[in-house]
């Protein structure tokens, strides 16, 4: 099993996960150019993709789905909250998918668990990845952190973790009072040392990969990321990898 991402930010995101012969991408906030040169960098093109699985409706996770979808007949699996949002905004989607957000399902040879998330959507999910005894948990678009959460996500092998803010950095930042309250408040991100305290929380004895992602540009720096994650595991700083907007990372395989 392996994982890699096309972008992670405010830009646009995408994930994506492969198992055996299945490839599912994780939103797509990318223009139907950019996601194929995206996917080429990774040595994929759009036509090994087996479906798109949509976390929430916000532009920087489905603005490039339904030309996707639409281009090349993926299935896209999305909850039924972000569909009724969703529709209203977007092309027409040739195949929909509903997801219980209690509920796993397959696609291929991945078992995929929703996780709900509080977050200023109308059905929001993150998900847990498994591959036979293989895990990816990834978590970003959380305002908070539940015990829901930190428990669903004990036992993986790798995690992908928003740190999306610094909190003194937000605080003392260009954004407007407004966007402030909205990005720190309890359905918006995910600050560092909120990150941070969910590794302590959960279960990390199974742990071999880190990822810091959906970092802000504006209020956030990949140091500052690092050094929040790190403290809480009890390891090197640079051992924490960091997706960055413009080119995400490279392929991380779980053995």
């Amino acid at each position: 099993m392996r994982f890699a991402s096309l972008g992670s930010g405010s830009e646009g995101n995408g994930l994506v996960v492969e198992a055996g012969s299945t490839r599912v991408l994780m939103d797509c906030g990318f223009s139907l150019t950019e996601t194929r040169a995206r996917l080429e960098r990774l040595g994929l093109a759009p036509e090994d993709l087996d479906a798109v699985v949509v976390t929430h409706e916000h532009s920087d996770h489905i603005g490039g789905v339904a030309r996707l979808a639409a281009k090349y007949e993926l299935p896209v699996w999305c909850t039924h909250g972000t569909w009724i949002n969703w529709r209203m905004q977007s092309d027409a989607l040739p195949w929909v998918e509903m997801i219980d957000p209690h509920r796993s399902f397959s696609v291929g040879e991945l078992e995929i668990q929703p996780i709900a998330v509080p977050h200023d959507a109308r059905e929001p999910v993150q998900f847990v990845f498994r591959s036979g005894s293989r895990m990816l948990g990834v978590l970003t678009d959380a305002g908070h952190v539940t015990p829901h959460i930190a428990a669903s996500l004990g036992g993986m092998q790798a995690l992908v973790l928003e740190c999306n803010h610094d909190a003194d950095m937000l605080a003392n930042g260009p954004y407007p009072p407004g966007l402030k309250k909205r990005v720190g408040g309890r359905y918006g991100h995910l600050e560092n040392r909120q990150a941070a305290e969910l590794l302590r929380q959960m279960d990390v004895s199974a742990l071999r990969h880190v990822i810091a992602a959906h970092l802000s540009q504006k209020n956030n720096t990949p140091a500052l990321a690092r050094k929040a994650l790190a403290e809480a595991l009890g390891c090197e700083a640079e051992w924490i990898e960091v997706a960055c907007q413009d080119g995400g990372f490279d392929w991380r395989v779980i053995d």
